[in-house]
Formats: C-alpha cells, sequence, structure tokens
C-alpha cells in the first residue's frame, strides 16, 4: 500500500509506501507507470535491505500507547463497562470500526484521485 499525491508543479503523481518507517518514494506520470513504480521501489527497498544487512521493517507488533484528554479517558472507560467489555477491547473495536471506514472512505477516493 502506499499512500499518492499529485505534485502539480512536477505534473506527477508521487507515492510514499505506507505501513513503514523506511521512506520510500516513488513516482510516475500515468497510474500505470505509478503502478509499475511502485512495484520497482519495493523491489529496491528489498534489494537494498539485503545489501545492507537489514531486515526489512517487520509488521506491527499490536502494542500501542495512547495519551486521551482525561474526561474522554472516563467515558471510554464507562462506554467498555456499559458494553461488558475492557477498555482494551473497546478501544480496539473502535479503531477497527474507523479503520473499516477509513478504507472505504480511500476506496471511494481512488478512481477521483487516480484520474
Amino acid at each position: 500500500m502506499a499512500r499518492i499525491e499529485y505534485d502539480d508543479e512536477d505534473r506527477l503523481m508521487v507515492g510514499h509506501i505506507a505501513g513503514i518507517s523506511d521512506i520510500v518514494g516513488f513516482h510516475a506520470e500515468t497510474v500505470a507507470d505509478l503502478h509499475a513504480a511502485f512495484e520497482e521501489a519495493v523491489d529496491d527497498y528489498l534489494a537494498t535491505c539485503k545489501a545492507a544487512g537489514k531486515d526489512p521493517q517487520r509488521p506491527y507488533s499490536g502494542k500501542f500507547m495512547l495519551r486521551l484528554d482525561p474526561e474522554l479517558h472516563r467515558k471510554a472507560a464507562v462506554a467498555a463497562e456499559l458494553a461488558g467489555v475492557s477498555l482494551n477491547q473497546w478501544a480496539e473495536d473502535a479503531i477497527a470500526s474507523a479503520v473499516d471506514e477509513a478504507e472505504k472512505e480511500n476506496m471511494r477516493e481512488a478512481p477521483r484521485s487516480a484520474a
């Protein structure tokens, strides 16, 4: 997956691979070329990691520290209690729901941004 933006000055679509902390970018003028550039960037990233003796970034650990306003924390804890689940489970469910909605929104926007 990647985040794609349009650079009006250079008249290019510019992408950065998502989900890794290493900065891996690519660009192209057409959607087809952008797809090929993405695949080439991934291949180059893997080859660079191998040559440097570095493992490519691994999946996230699943541990996530979050700071909240105390009142929001209280409200979330009460909502979790009323739902009969732990605050951790309640937060995981809420984040999963928000991510699902964001993915649906991104899929609706993809055809427009690719044009």
